[in-house]
């Protein structure tokens, strides 16, 4: 089954351009186009794509919001924000929101089918530099739970092992470079990540970043 895509944005050449990308590749195909943000909730619940490539910047509603709304009712449809602004306020927004990670509009075609191809198999697309970069902004504002089964006291289910990824994740570190670290097999440290997301009640990497900010499990 291909990987299905909905474009929210609302320039519609930008919307062309992205579809001529995506229905180049076998294994990605455009089911829909949303304009506004507000189309962008709707045509997610009805088409259910796999993933929502979000413009943050629309009319009527914008992607923070749609992202928000598209989270909160229950989809399992994965967000990636597109900006034409590395980590601006809405990147963070939107990331807060359950956004599986950004991309500026300017990528190249390869890096925006990599993100795709990764948010559909369940990671998120913030490199480590990327988060570092994220934190270093944005770190002093994270206070209070990222989502409402996730507390502090979460932390006692992992084990010391799982306790050593999420702080190496925390500091934006790949899954290679946390193997490296810790001298483990990357698909070890991959399956630590699967037990941290599941215990912590997390959807990805980014907000495993977020969650140990918030709550002051790294500084």
């Amino acid at each position: 089954m291909p990987i299905r895509i909905l474009l929210a944005d609302d320039q519609q050449f930008l919307r062309m351009g992205l579809r001529m990308v995506l229905d180049a590749e076998d294994d990605i195909t455009v089911a829909g186009e949303a304009s506004n943000g507000a189309e962008a909730v709707s045509m997610t619940t009805t088409l259910k794509p796999d993933v929502v490539l979000m413009d943050v910047r629309m009319p009527l509603m914008d992607g923070v919001q749609a992202t928000r709304q598209i989270i909160d009712g229950g989809s399992v449809s994965r967000i990636i924000i597109l900006t034409t602004f590395d980590l601006d306020d809405y990147v963070y927004a939107a990331l807060q929101a359950g956004a599986s990670g950004f991309l500026l509009k300017d990528a190249p075609p390869a890096d925006l089918l990599s993100a795709i191809r990764a948010v559909a198999g369940g990671d998120a697309v913030v490199a480590p530099s990327a988060t570092r970069r994220l934190l270093e902004r944005f770190g002093h504002r994270m206070s209070g739970p990222i989502a409402s089964g996730s507390t502090g006291g979460a932390f006692d289910l992992l084990t010391p092992r799982e306790r050593e990824v999420l702080n190496e994740v925390a500091q934006g570190l790949s899954n290679a470079e946390i193997a490296e670290r810790l001298v483990v097999s990357e698909e070890t440290v991959k399956t630590h990540v699967g037990h941290i997301l599941a215990k912590l009640e997390l959807r990805d990497r980014v907000q495993i970043v977020v969650f140990a900010y918030q709550n002051g499990l790294v500084q």
